[in-house]
Formats: structure tokens, sequence, C-alpha cells
């Protein structure tokens, strides 16, 4: 199967390995080394800002519309400035809190604006770049605003809450009107059934999403399982973490979440095995396949193969994998303990349009965290990671800060074990994938003589000894397809080798 991937301004076709990405010629090496000034830079300085580069502001290749990856730096001024002064001078302003609502909604929209033509987009960049800018200049907006949330007082909260919703004045928790874990030892068909509602179809449907950020089955049962005992053990504070047996283990872990993973890991799969070579869609005559070919611009723009270990997983590996999982379950809580200490239900857009931003900003925050992990040759974090990082301790201090009386009630020794038992359990799966992961390095050595894709980081370094054997296998490949005379099939946009 080929592959293709744009690296350096430049696109690539590969053989079938498990990382898809080339590095740069030295030609375009010493070219961005002439261009950093007077000061010449080494070509290891080179090699890292180009792999930061991929993952914080990944380039758009084989642009054919060009209008819409053009600047247009001065249209927006313009529009700015017009829209300012309509919004100024044509509004009526004599509701104060009408001027409020509209000045807030108008800065967020001119602060997206100025997104788009600063921030980076991070490793994505379908279906455009601007629009992993915006969600990149959101996640600095709620930064910003939690780090003021967490200096004004229990007062002013619920002031601001009750500005933005005159409703949450009459809002109670789910604790305080429903009861949990209630006649456990009666089973029935209708009682299983009330339980397969809306919340069921979130559950299996944001585990599914999980497996395909993750992509690793290890990592995400392993989270699975430790969220069931961060449930058990955190009990104490949030009683609508107490379920019946029954539903823990066959309703969440085996249904909704062993259901989501393997869906996610499904798609994850047939996205690997996906060729992705895009035909412009000025190359496309007919009108279905223009259409087909737009709705396919929301699509990955390639498949990146994920391995979270090698058989030479270091130390630093392999902590850093545990504190992605512990970041993870943080982040997991914060869901819980903000709708119950600033009272609100999961129903309300306060709690689903929050876990719909953290989901999408989780995306490249996962993969540009992967690569920090996986590739030498980046030595820093990507900036959505940096900021998601910080979204997620501040959450939880506004949740320390502001939940005092909850959090006057913890049983010490329920989290002291919680501790021990995540970092147990942790550890035990990590182990267990290191190890597995040794003895398929082991057997992969057997079978193929060292499959030379193992030696590929996450960013596309290949060592110069491995390229030379790829390339005189890819020049007998390909002598041996053209006496073949394979031909070339496109359809919808993309292009299949037959």
């Amino acid at each position: 199967m080929w592959r293709w991937s744009s690296v350096c301004g430049q696109q690539h076709q590969l053989t079938s390995s498990p990382v898809h990405q080339l590095t740069c010629p030295p030609a375009y090496l010493s070219t961005m080394a002439s261009t950093q000034g007077s000061r010449t830079l080494s070509k290891d300085d080179v090699n890292y800002r180009l792999h930061f580069r991929m993952i914080n502001e990944q380039q758009v290749e084989d642009i054919t519309l060009n209008f819409f990856y053009k600047p247009h730096t001065i249209t927006l001024l313009t529009f700015t400035v017009i829209s300012i002064m309509y919004f100024a001078f044509t509004r009526n302003d004599s509701d104060p809190d009408n001027n409020l609502r509209v000045g807030i909604a108008l800065v967020v929209s001119f602060f997206l604006i100025i997104s788009v033509l600063a921030f980076p987009n991070g490793p994505f960049t379908r279906p455009h770049p601007a629009i992993w800018r915006m969600v990149f200049g959101l996640s600095v907006l709620y930064f910003l605003f939690l780090v003021f949330l967490i200096f004004l007082n229990w007062d002013q909260v619920k002031i601001f809450m009750y500005w933005l919703d005159p409703d949450l004045r009459y809002a109670t928790r789910e604790a305080d009107v429903m009861e949990y874990a209630v006649n456990c030892h009666v089973i029935t068909w209708e009682r299983i059934l009330s339980h397969f509602d809306i919340f069921a179809f979130g559950h299996f449907w944001g585990w599914g999403m999980k497996a395909l950020l993750i992509r690793s089955y290890g990592l995400c049962w392993t989270i699975s399982i430790t969220w069931e005992l961060t449930e058990l053990f955190f009990m104490h504070l949030l009683p609508n973490f107490a379920e019946c047996w029954w539903d823990q283990v066959i309703l969440d872990i085996l249904l909704c979440n062993g259901g989501g993973i393997w869906l996610g890991m499904t798609v994850c799969r047939f996205l690997e095995m996906r060729t992705y070579h895009w035909a412009s869609i000025k190359d496309i005559h007919s009108t279905t396949g223009k259409l087909k070919r737009a709705v396919l611009q929301f699509t990955p723009a390639s498949w990146t193969y994920v391995r979270w270990f090698d058989p030479k997983s270091s130390f630093q590996r392999v902590a850093g994998i545990y504190l992605f999982m512990i970041v993870w379950q943080l982040t997991e809580l914060n869901t819980f303990f903000l709708k119950h200490i600033f009272v609100f239900q999961a129903s309300h857009p306060l709690s689903w349009c929050r876990i719909l931003f953290i989901g999408i900003i989780t995306a490249p925050t996962v993969r540009q965290y992967y690569a920090y992990l996986t590739d030498t040759q980046c030595k820093r974090v990507g900036t959505q990671c940096w900021v998601f990082g910080a979204i997620a301790f501040l959450e939880a201090l506004a949740c320390v800060k502001f939940g005092q009386d909850l959090f006057s009630k913890t049983q010490v020794v329920y989290v002291i074990l919680w501790l021990l038992c995540v970092a147990f359990i942790t550890s035990l799966c990590l182990y267990g994938m290191v190890w597995y992961e040794q003895g398929s390095g082991v057997r992969l050595k057997s079978t193929s003589d060292c499959d030379d894709g193992s030696f590929i980081d996450s960013c596309g370094y290949i060592p110069e000894t491995i390229k030379a054997e790829r390339n005189s296998s890819n020049h007998s490949h390909t002598s041996r397809r053209r006496r073949g005379g394979g031909g070339t099939r496109r359809a919808n946009g993309t292009s299949t080798k037959q």
C-alpha cells in the first residue's frame, strides 16, 4: 500500500511503514539555516525548529484554491473597523445589561480574528488552519477566564453566573433530587433498559472519540478501569458516583467503555489502511465528485501510526505516559466537581459546552504531547498542549477554592488509597504494555529482519542507513510495478493504487 506525506513543502510517496513521513532534504535545511539572520544555526537547531513547527504550526501542502489560503489581512482589517463603527454608532445602548453582553461577544469575536492572524494552527490543517487557530484562541480565552475567576469571591461568582443565566438561581444538584445505587439486588430487564438513555449514548460516543485520540487499546482500557476506581474512592464527595455493581461493571466498563473503545480503534485501523493522495477539486469534473471532495475536506489529510511504547522505552517516556493518564483523570474529575460546586446540571449548556470544548482542544493536545514523548528532536511541548495543562490545573484550583465546604468532608484515607491504587494499577498496565512491545519487537525482528519502521520517530526522522536500504527496495519495487502495468484509479478526490 502506498502512502503520501507532506514535509518541507514537498510531497513524498512512501511504502506501507508504521510512520508515513520523511526528513527534509539537506538543501532545505541549509536554506532554513541561512534565513535565520546573521547567526548560522547548526543542523541540530534547524532539525529542532523544523520538528517543533510540524506539531505546532503544520503547513498546508499542494494548495489548489489559493483564495482560501491567502492572508487577506487588509480585508480583515477593513471588516473589523467597519464592524466596530457599525455596532458602536447604530445600536441602542440604553440597556446596560445588553451593552455588557454585546461588548463581551464582540471582544471574543475580534480576539478570534486576531487568533487567525497571529496564533499557530497546531498539528492539523483540516478543514482549514484558521479553524484550529480559532480553537487555540478560544482555549487561551478560557485560560484567561479561569485566571480571572480564581481571584473572585464566592458572592461575585454567583452574581456573574446569575447574570449569564438567571435560571441558575433555582438550579439544584442532581444528587439532591436523585437516588443512586438503590436496591442493587433487584435486577430486571426493565431496569437495565432504563439505563440506556442519552447519557449512556454520550458515554459510549465519548469513549469512541477517546480511542480515536489515544489510539491504544492498553492505554484506553487502563484509563477506563482506573476511572471506575476513581468513582469508588470519591463516592463520599460526589454521590452520583455511587452505582450498582452491574451498572458499573457490565453497562459502564464492558458495554459503554468497551464498545466505544472497540469502535474508535476500528475506525483507527480503517484510517491507517487508507491511501492519502488528494486530488484537486479543479481536476474533478462531475458535480457529485466535487461535492464529495468538499465533504472529504473535513476528514484527516493523513493518519499517523501511533506507538506509545517501543521495545526500548526509557523511564522518562514511561513516566510521561503515566503523567498523561493522571492529567486525563484530573480533567474527567473536573467535569463532575465543577457542576457539583457551581450548581448546574449535566444538561445545562455550561456543562455540555465545556465537555465539547475540552474534547476539541484535546485532539491537538494529544498529538503534540505524543510527539514530545516519542520524538527526540521535539524538546518542548506544543502551545496547545501547554494551554491545556494550565486549564486542567486551573479548573482543579477553582474547584478547591470554591468547594472548601465540600472538600472539608474529604476522607484522607480514601484519597491516599485512591492514589496508591491508581499508581499500582497504572504501573502494572504500563509494565505489561512495555513487556508486550518488547515481545512484539523480538518477533518483528525475527520475522522481518528488523523492520525499519520501528526506527522512525513521530516527526519523520529516518537513519541514513535505513533510508539507503528503503530507497533501493523502493526502486526495485517500482520497477516491478512498471513491468506489471499497475494503474491508478481516482475517485472522490483521493486516488487508490490498483
